[in-house]
């Protein structure tokens, strides 16, 4: 068979897609467009790393700002919102074994994040919007600089990637709490209970006492609580970026009105508060927590166990819940009108319980993993380990910067882009997302695909494994020696750093080509689609999950699993 061939009708045949449910459909046209804008965040970060080795003639200071301004929105809401999102909306019913409440709101879900993305994303390309994603006041309404047609665009595209977000989050409630017709109906108090991770803190607490336990069987297996706590923290996000959308469109308007309202109107401190209040609900709730639970799904599924310390892993995911929410304040460190107190209780202390909640997660994955063993090294397992040792690099980095003093020489260079966000994200939280991938696509398309090349899935892991860690590395090192972030170097005094972050830089978008290439080649394009056009099976239709993931209760053991000890949680 030639490439041709092959790439049009995939292997061995390709995916049959008249076989498909439209939640399946859904989940797989979702995903593949989150993998498209992965593709197009990586393209542009290549293009910042190539600049900065040497300057490109077709890149000026406003198109360099402005690619940094939407990369992040690409990367985090155009990629990886899509992503969580499809997996999510297939989890959440195959795993409570009932339909998800809306497909329709499904499909609007994944439509109005891409549009909102796109919109952003061609805010910067044409019109050089470039206020950075921190859109710190007053910077995004300084139309001295940026035209208001840019700045619309760009608003635009945020809010309907937010109002995509409200969406996503209604169907997930909506599928947890509904009752279908003809199912016994479920008390509203013990769904609440079990969703907050209430009943696991409840548990344990019995069990010091010495009392029968508060829930035997929780009404919702762990991944479903990790999936709603974390959604919690998406909502809030959502309120607050789409507000600070709604305060920027206004004085747009005003602008264009000849109002001429005083921009200082807004308290800039204030403001940069709510927005990292709302922002890092990003950064260290919603990826935290939703790794976790991805963390705690994919190691039940690999293994066929049911999760070390249950119990102690639901009662961590309410910790998380206070956590979350009392962090922001890490990212003010360096702001001299910053309450001292806020930098010391927030900015410090409570950050570091983010090291022991993460860490429980980490541990409790690992130990899963362990007693399971010997385990076959499958790409989903690879790629899961991958994703735990890129969260294990980046966020005692990001506790570092923790600290007021360290944070004065480290907050504004790139080691906070290299060592902590960029490993985080491309390392721990992108490799957790392709064996997410690997999982799923058997499940997805009725094991009806085999994965055209084994060798290609092993040159994807090491390609984005090492070229993850080295680009940021190699970025942690310039901000050591005095490399700002937000800022263009053109000059060459970093350019050794540079140079071999960009080579980092190539071999992960050498991965994701692979990978596509692999992925594409395993399901044919017109598999493909054939993804984009209306299933012709009952959306009823509910793949049975494995018995070990729909087990909710701590002591319950899955078929053909080894006989084992009673948890001690």
């Amino acid at each position: 068979m030639s490439i041709k061939e092959l790439l049009l009708n995939g292997n061995e045949g390709g995916l049959d897609t008249k076989s498909l449910t439209p939640i399946q459909k859904i989940t797989l046209r979702t995903v593949i467009v989150g993998l498209l804008f992965y593709g197009l965040a990586a393209l542009e970060g290549m293009i910042m790393r190539a600049h900065e080795v040497k300057p490109l003639p077709m890149i000026d200071e406003g198109h360099f700002f402005a690619i940094m301004t939407v990369h992040p929105i690409v990367g985090i809401f155009g990629s990886t919102y899509l992503i969580v999102f499809g997996a999510f909306t297939f989890l959440v019913p195959y795993l409570m074994k009932k339909p998800l409440f809306s497909v329709k709101l499904a499909n609007y879900t994944w439509i109005t994040v891409a549009i909102g993305t796109l919109l952003a994303w061609l805010a910067g390309f044409i019109f050089h919007y470039a206020p950075l994603y921190t859109i710190y006041w007053p910077l995004p309404v300084d139309f001295s600089q940026f035209k208001v047609v840019g700045a619309f665009m760009f608003v635009l595209g945020v809010a309907l990637i937010m109002i995509g977000t409200l969406m996503f989050i209604f169907n997930i409630y909506a599928t947890v709490f509904y009752t279908p017709k003809g199912a016994k109906k479920q008390p509203l108090k013990p769904l609440l209970m079990s969703a907050f991770g209430i009943d696991g803190f409840l548990n344990l607490i019995n069990k010091i006492r010495g009392k029968e336990p508060y829930a035997k069987e929780p009404p919702l297996s762990l991944p479903i609580v990790a999936i709603f706590r974390g959604t919690v923290d998406t909502f809030l996000d959502a309120l607050v970026i789409l507000g600070a959308g709604l305060l920027i469109l206004f004085y747009i308007i005003s602008y264009a009105a000849g109002w001429n309202i005083d921009v200082h109107g807004v308290d800039s401190l204030l403001y940069k508060n709510v927005f990292w209040w709302g922002l890092d609900l990003i950064a260290d709730g919603l990826v935290l927590i939703y790794v976790a639970g991805t963390w705690y799904l994919l190691a039940m599924i690999i293994t066929g166990r049911n999760l070390f310390m249950q119990n102690i892993a639901r009662a961590a995911l309410l910790l998380e819940l206070v956590v979350s929410w009392a962090v922001w304040s890490h990212h003010l460190l360096s702001d001299q009108p910053q309450p001292e107190l806020m930098k010391l209780a927030s900015g410090e202390m409570i950050t570091a319980f983010e090291l022991i909640t993460q860490g429980l997660a980490f541990f409790i994955t690992l130990v899963t993993l362990w007693r399971a063993r010997p385990l076959k090294m499958t790409n989903e397992l690879k790629f899961l380990l991958g994703g735990l040792l890129g969260f294990a690099l980046a966020v005692p980095a990001g506790i570092i910067q923790a600290d007021m003093g360290i944070n004065r020489l480290l907050h504004n260079t790139q080691w906070i882009a290299g060592p902590h966000f960029h490993v985080a994200i491309l390392v721990g939280l992108t490799m957790t997302l392709y064996s997410a991938i690997y999982v799923l696509l058997p499940i997805l398309t009725n094991s009806s695909v085999k994965l055209y090349s084994q060798k290609l899935a092993n040159l994807h892991f090491w390609l984005h494994l090492i070229g993850g860690i080295g680009m940021g590395a190699f970025m942690g090192m310039a901000g050591i020696d005095g490399m700002l972030r937000r800022h263009m170097y053109t000059g060459g005094e970093f350019t050794g750093y540079m140079f071999l972050a960009a080579i980092c830089g190539l071999m992960l978008l050498a991965a994701w080509v692979i990978f596509m290439f692999n992925l594409i080649a395993s399901v044919g394009i017109k598999g493909v689609l054939g993804l984009f056009t209306p299933s012709q099976i009952d959306e009823k239709v509910i793949v049975p999950a494995p018995a070990t993931v729909q087990a909710s209760s701590a002591e319950a053991t899955p078929p053909n699993a080894p006989a084992k000890k009673k948890e001690d949680d």
